[in-house]
């Protein structure tokens, strides 16, 4: 294995996010947090008022010799809609805004040109409002947030909106799915 990485991602709720990004090989750890906010250990009520700053992420170590960093931000482009200020389907507010926070230079770097190349080619249609900034102030969320669809799977939100995006990933990434 090489030097393991840390990248911290936000698509929306993280009960999607890490359902999905735990399916990835060479993904060997993803955690639900908030980040990049003003409120130093806020709690999931306080995120939900919009009023911490922070985003619901997840925070992923992954193995760059197994799946790149840009093979993981094409995961994110493609299970959430960049294109959406502050929203995603029916979860508005800032905490569910799109970003990439990253914790080398060269993950901004294939950030920044993975965002370019999808604009270039108007690849959505709209604009990519995905924000790209280091890393900073990332917070673990609660226990019970941690592997949330894994424990839940028939839970309403669950069953609607994080099970249609593992089955988009594993549909559009077979190649990249854990055995």
């Amino acid at each position: 294995m090489s030097n393991p990485q840390t990248i911290v991602l936000a698509g929306g709720c993280f009960w999607c996010t890490e359902s999905v990004f735990k399916e990835v090989r060479g993904v060997l750890d993803v955690e639900s947090g908030y980040s990049n906010g003003q409120e130093t250990a806020p709690t999931y009520e306080q995120v939900c008022t919009g009023r911490t700053g922070c985003a619901e992420v997840v925070k992923l170590t992954y193995d760059p010799a197994q799946v790149s960093t840009r093979q993981l931000l094409e995961i994110l482009f493609v299970t959430h809609d960049p294109t959406t200020l502050n929203r995603q389907g029916n979860d508005v507010g800032t905490q569910y805004r799109s970003g990439i926070y990253f914790t080398t230079p060269e993950q901004k770097a294939v950030a920044d040109d993975l965002i370019r190349e999808m604009s270039q080619d108007k690849l959505f249609g709209a604009p990519i409002v995905t924000e790209v900034l280091p890393l900073q102030h990332y917070f673990a969320a609660e226990d019970y947030h941690q592997d949330f669809f894994e424990k839940n799977p028939h839970q309403g939100y669950c069953m609607a909106v994080a099970a249609p995006k593992v089955a988009k990933f594993r549909k559009t990434f077979r190649d990249l799915a854990k055995a």
